[in-house]
């Protein structure tokens, strides 16, 4: 109760601001979206992922207008990996209402890396020869380290949660700049959120361990 009671004065506060800085509907509509689908996302809910898809239709239109072209483009890639999270996340529950959490695996880190880095430039460069993006290299940063978290999400992997804070910290800054002050709020309560997701999914893949001892569930991506 006192979680839901946090999650509405939340809400209360987001159209608060929305309204005083003059955002769109659209605008209020997708930070409000977005803000609950995070919070379900945090307490392992299954309704987060329904609840993200209206976010990401949302965000792609409001992207579009704002140019942020990358981040437009993201939302077509969060689209179908909410669709694959959904899957995922009724799949292999072994007994739990979704799938246990699990960690990443060195190979892993290498791979992404490696896309993070290659990605962007390619991303970056591609936005500022053929498109009127306000700042390329820096939205496709954002959006390529988005995508790997969304990947890592929709996986189930404890160390997407490290991911979204590093994309939080860096998407208020872009978000301020672009004058989007509802975005940029909403992107400092998703760094709280992420911080209190790291935690709360790491304390359960430690009871987890406590429970199975012989074959702990830290399985690794």
């Amino acid at each position: 109760m006192k979680k839901a009671w946090i999650l509405l004065v939340l809400f209360i506060f987001m159209v608060a601001i929305a309204v005083y800085t003059s955002s769109t509907t659209l605008e209020i509509v997708a930070t409000t979206t977005g803000l609950l689908s995070v919070w379900l996302t945090a307490r392992e809910n299954i309704w987060a992922w329904p609840v993200g898809l209206i976010n990401v239709a949302c965000f792609f239109y409001m992207f579009g207008e704002a140019k942020l072209y990358a981040d437009m483009t993201l939302q077509v890639f969060f689209f179908v990996l909410s669709i694959y999270g959904w899957i995922i996340w009724l799949t292999k529950r072994e007994g739990s209402q979704v799938r246990p959490t699990r960690k990443i695996t060195l190979r892993l880190v290498l791979i992404l890396s490696f896309l993070l880095v290659a990605v962007t430039l390619l991303w970056g460069f591609v936005l500022k020869a053929y498109t009127d993006a306000s700042i390329p290299y820096a939205d496709a940063l954002i959006a390529t380290l988005s995508i790997i978290a969304q990947f890592l999400l929709s996986s189930k992997v404890l160390e997407n949660w490290l991911c979204w804070i590093a994309v939080d910290i860096m998407s208020i800054a872009m978000y301020a700049y672009k004058d989007l002050y509802a975005v940029a709020f909403l992107y400092l309560i998703f760094f709280f959120i992420a911080i209190a997701g790291y935690i709360s999914w790491k304390r359960e893949l430690h009871l987890a361990d406590r429970r199975n001892p012989v074959c702990p569930n830290v399985k690794q991506a």
